[in-house]
């Protein structure tokens, strides 16, 4: 977002302003211009000017023919509890175009429900995106948990930290999960666990009404990798014994068992039950994703989808 000076403030006022009338109230250019006193070319200026500095999130309500033919494709294929697929940005399957809109429209319905729910998210940059799709609501009704540690095993803290952020967006209570997400040692691993808040927050994300959680991959893109969870060598250990994707850091293999692995004996994330009154929402496309998505279902942890066009023709070709 391009930055504005302080003194510009009331310009974005009027942007606002302008944005509401003509994306919100339906008005024309010519109508906006006669209620805000200006020219037309003027209120074409200040239109633009909400969308560039992203006063107005546009999200498509119109149910696409071929995408929900392809969700109820894959709905009915892999058991699905839910499955919504977007349109893909023309002919690119890694396109992750529209789906942080389409999860955050998700995310906004489980957050308007009156009555009190527990809402667990795992970590990633298209949760994030999701996230920063969301409007300021207040929500203190609502709690939000972590799903998964937020550190790495330097110290650093994990750069795409999901839960506090939608919590802050949404004046919801918001339970992080404060240990590394790979501990050092299967004996730091149960060190961890025996502290009681820790204990609680797993308590809270066993009890969650609808998680909401990413997919990645294992090539050298691997999220696990590049945020500095797990190192190349460890890497090419678990491609070695055909490790596909992982959910929240548990890794499984094309047909969705966990791995033999130290690194899963390691993890400090929640265990993931999905059921038919617990969604567990994967949002999740792309090419390299293919596998780990139909692994992330076939292994139980997740049980709906969020995905585009092309990957779910990918899926349902498998």
């Amino acid at each position: 977002m391009a930055s504005i000076p302080s003194n510009d403030n009331q310009k974005l006022e009027e942007a606002a302003r302008a944005g509401w009338l003509y994306y919100v109230a339906g008005k024309t250019q010519d109508e906006i211009a006669k209620q805000l006193n200006t020219s037309r070319q003027s209120a074409q200026r200040l239109v633009a000017l909400a969308v560039s500095q992203g006063l107005i999130k546009v999200r498509l309500e119109h149910p696409i023919r071929r995408c929900m033919e392809l969700a109820d494709a894959l709905q009915n294929r892999y058991g699905l509890l839910s499955c919504e697929v977007v349109p893909s940005e023309s002919n690119d399957i890694n396109s992750t175009i529209g789906l942080a809109q389409a999860g955050a429209a998700e995310i906004e319905r489980q957050l308007k429900q009156r009555h009190a729910k527990i809402i667990a998210f795992g970590t990633g940059r298209v949760l994030r995106a999701c996230a920063e799709e969301l409007p300021t609501m207040q929500c203190p009704h609502h709690r939000i948990v972590s799903l998964v540690g937020n550190i790495a095993q330097d110290g650093s803290a994990s750069r795409y930290e999901v839960a506090i952020h939608v919590a802050e967006r949404v004046g919801a209570q918001h339970f992080p999960m404060p240990v590394p997400v790979i501990a050092e040692s299967e004996a730091d691993k149960a060190g961890w666990q025996q502290l009681t808040h820790v204990k609680n927050v797993h308590q809270l994300a066993s009890q969650a009404d609808v998680s909401f959680v990413g997919v990645g991959d294992l090539g050298i893109n691997s999220p696990l990798h590049l945020d500095g969870f797990i190192t190349r060598h460890e890497l090419a250990a678990l491609d070695a014994i055909g490790a596909t994707g992982e959910v929240i850091s548990w890794i499984f293999d094309s047909e969705g068992h966990l791995v033999e692995s130290e690194i899963n004996n390691r993890v400090t994330s929640a265990v993931l039950s999905p059921s038919n009154d617990k969604r567990v929402i994967g949002i999740a496309a792309g090419d390299s994703k293919v596998p780990a998505i139909a692994g992330a279902i076939e292994s139980g942890m997740i049980n709906s989808l969020i995905t585009n066009e092309l990957t779910a023709e990918a899926l349902l070709l498998r």
